[in-house]
């Protein structure tokens, strides 16, 4: 069983616990707005950078001493750009919550950012990039959404090259300080958490600590249509990109339902259609993205050049047939996601990681955290009925595909 506790921090921000009996581990999740959307036009690859630097020493511990006494504690760490916000996380042992907080709270209120820890972390950052070249489909798929969502939330959060070369310390640092503020920032916890001695440390070492910013600002340009990357290579990538509802939307899961239908492991529609049937592609999938304001699906197969087009001609028919009475929902179908998605949820309530990070993502999104029981609920609550009454009357908008190989493919979006 869980239980959920919403406290507020002497500093303002919101501190969500979830208590999980039978486990000794705990899990953190902190939410800092300075996600990649606030990042400079000019300046893209900041969160890249800190996700490298803020690890690399803190308060009065440089790189080797803070890293050793995380190692000492067991606790396992990152630091990552998102869209809105940089997420640190942590996890570790339960009894060892209290004394771990004070060197996180460093990694936001005190990062070192010593002058011999930039280059490192720029150069690990430009070979990410660069990396690129070797991975087809990430570059693929980095392309439809560079085209498909609108600025700046369309970004990547590996950066750019020539944002990541002009970046400099002062840049880092002051950027960093203007936006690791209380205000718009989550703190989340799941697992084994004495509550009263949590609130203690945290308001201890986060007193004194105040600032607000604004969400970043999104625009509305959106190309989309068809593009075509040309690299002579063996495979050609294909990627279909197509608007869905947000996560707080209603139809939100209905929306995952149909997704499971379509792309939900060997009984999926797109495995059998493009794979068993046809032979097509050795890989192909359709997944839901969504966030408080906006959501997509997505769509891919990889392939060889001489299968490329029908490949794509099978994938687009797949993703159109189902909002037509011809490729109505079966109530096999609607089991076997119903199914699967139950039990991704047991999954989930067993690792303290994967709490943590949904109550601060649930905070974000819908302004308050959800507990597993009320998602099983949900799901429970879904008839086959809904779900191909919604698919009567989904919109998907203009399409964006994307493809990489050595030709371009006919495309209509």
């Amino acid at each position: 069983m869980a239980r959920q506790e919403t406290r507020t921090l002497d500093c303002g921000t919101p501190l969500l616990i979830e208590h999980i009996d039978g486990v000794r581990s705990a899990a953190l999740t902190w939410m800092i707005p300075a996600g990649i959307a606030t990042e400079p036009e000019d300046r893209q690859g900041m969160g890249a950078m800190w996700g490298e630097i803020l690890m690399r020493g803190a308060g009065d511990r440089d790189s080797r001493a803070w890293a050793d006494a995380m190692d000492r504690l067991g606790a396992g760490r990152s630091a990552e750009p998102g869209i809105f916000f940089f997420k640190i996380s942590a996890t570790l042992l339960g009894e060892r919550l209290v004394e771990t907080l004070p060197l996180i709270v460093d990694m936001v209120r005190s990062p070192r950012f010593d002058a011999d820890s930039i280059e490192p972390a720029r150069d690990l950052a430009l070979q990410s990039l660069d990396s690129l070249k070797d991975d087809p489909t990430e570059r693929c798929m980095l392309g439809a959404r560079l085209r498909h969502l609108p600025t700046p939330i369309n970004r990547s959060g590996m950066g750019t090259e020539p944002g990541l070369t002009a970046l400099t310390r002062d840049d880092l640092a002051s950027t960093w300080s203007q936006l690791a503020v209380p205000g718009r920032s989550i703190f989340a916890v799941a697992g084994a958490v004495n509550t009263p001695a949590l609130l203690d440390v945290l308001n201890s070492t986060l007193k004194g600590w105040t600032g607000n910013t604004p969400e970043p600002s999104i625009g509305t340009h959106a190309s989309r249509g068809y593009a075509h990357e040309v690299d002579q290579t063996n495979q050609v990538q294909i990627v279909v990109v197509q608007d869905a509802p947000s996560e707080v939307h209603p139809d939100s899961l209905l929306e995952k339902i149909v997704l499971s239908v379509l792309s939900g492991g060997m009984s999926g529609r797109l495995f059998t259609e493009v794979r068993e049937k046809r032979a097509l592609s050795s890989s192909v999938s359709a997944g839901y993205r969504g966030d408080r304001d906006y959501g997509s699906v997505t769509g891919y197969v990889g392939t060889t050049p001489e299968r490329a087009q029908e490949s794509l001609d099978v994938l687009l028919a797949e993703m159109e047939r189902i909002n037509t009475p011809a490729g109505a929902i079966s109530p096999d179908e609607f089991n076997r996601a119903v199914v699967g998605m139950k039990s991704r949820l047991v999954f989930s309530g067993e690792s303290t990681a994967a709490r943590a990070a949904s109550l601060a993502a649930d905070q974000f999104r819908f302004g308050r955290p959800r507990s597993l029981e009320e998602l099983a609920r949900e799901v429970d609550g879904v008839t086959l009925d809904r779900v191909n009454a919604y698919l009567s009357r989904r919109k998907i908008g203009r399409l964006t595909i994307q493809t990489l190989g050595p030709e371009a493919l006919k495309a209509t979006c």
